[in-house]
């Protein structure tokens, strides 16, 4: 692990933490979002235990490995935080950045009985085939016992709807699992909101939505290109978040 990849990927989850505050993702002070930093499989950064999101800074996430163990940082862990990303990223590891919120539309999806997705709008195209449900609500994810399940459920895909409980999505790194999770809520909001018309919803065609999935995936550094945006326009108001 390259001290610059770690020092880079510090200021990136900072900065996704906190346009996450700026969106109103965050609840209180729970939900997490954790990174595998460059180089290594047995290490994480996540968003320390008492925080807001709003007052997240790069030096202020905590670093720790797999077993729970603080390797850099003065806070700690919070429980369920460990307990549900450690195990996703020991078994996925494919999903270096992992990012859990109760954002309210997404979440809101969540509590509707066998409520899914719909390739009603091109945001939500872009997850055609990228989606997993947990129908079953299991309670706090308070051991890890809890998260294997959770990343068993997962495999390759890219997002979770936990019944009654929010979204998690993965990607390959903080760019990427960012856009996404910015784009399923604003696909989640656009359906919630066609629903309450109370009019049938005109669902598109799995081989007209799949395309659209494939067209987005197959773009290099969109995620990035997001994330650079983000960390520009919070370089001016927000410089603290680099500190």
């Amino acid at each position: 692990m390259l001290i610059n990849d770690l020092a880079r990927a510090r200021v990136d989850l900072a900065a996704v933490l906190r346009w996450s505050a700026r969106l109103g993702y965050q609840t209180g002070t729970c939900n997490h979002f954790s990174f595998m930093v460059q180089g290594r499989d047995d290490v994480f950064l996540v968003n320390p235990e008492g925080y807001f999101w709003s007052e997240v800074t790069a030096s202020s996430l905590i670093l720790c490995d797999l077993e729970g163990e603080v390797i850099e940082g003065d806070g700690t862990v919070e429980r369920t935080a460990f307990s549900l990303h450690a195990p996703i990223h020991r078994l996925n590891t494919a999903a270096r950045a992992c990012f859990h919120t109760h954002m309210p539309n997404a979440t809101a999806l969540c509590l509707i009985k066998g409520a899914r997705l719909l390739p009603v709008v091109q945001e939500a195209m872009m997850f055609h085939d990228q989606v997993v449900y947990d129908d079953n609500y299991s309670g706090l994810a308070l051991d890890v016992a809890e998260g294997e399940r959770v990343a068993r459920l997962i495999g390759n895909k890219e997002v979770i709807f936990m019944r009654n409980h929010g979204p998690l999505v993965v990607g390959r790194d903080i760019g990427e699992a960012f856009y996404n999770l910015y784009y399923l809520e604003q696909a989640c909001r656009l359906q919630l909101l066609a629903m309450q018309s109370g009019q049938p919803l005109d669902i598109v065609p799995d081989s007209r939505a799949r395309p659209v999935m494939e067209a987005v995936h197959s773009l290099n550094g969109y995620g990035e290109t997001f994330l650079t945006a983000i960390k520009r326009v919070l370089d001016k108001e927000e410089p603290d978040y680099r500190q």
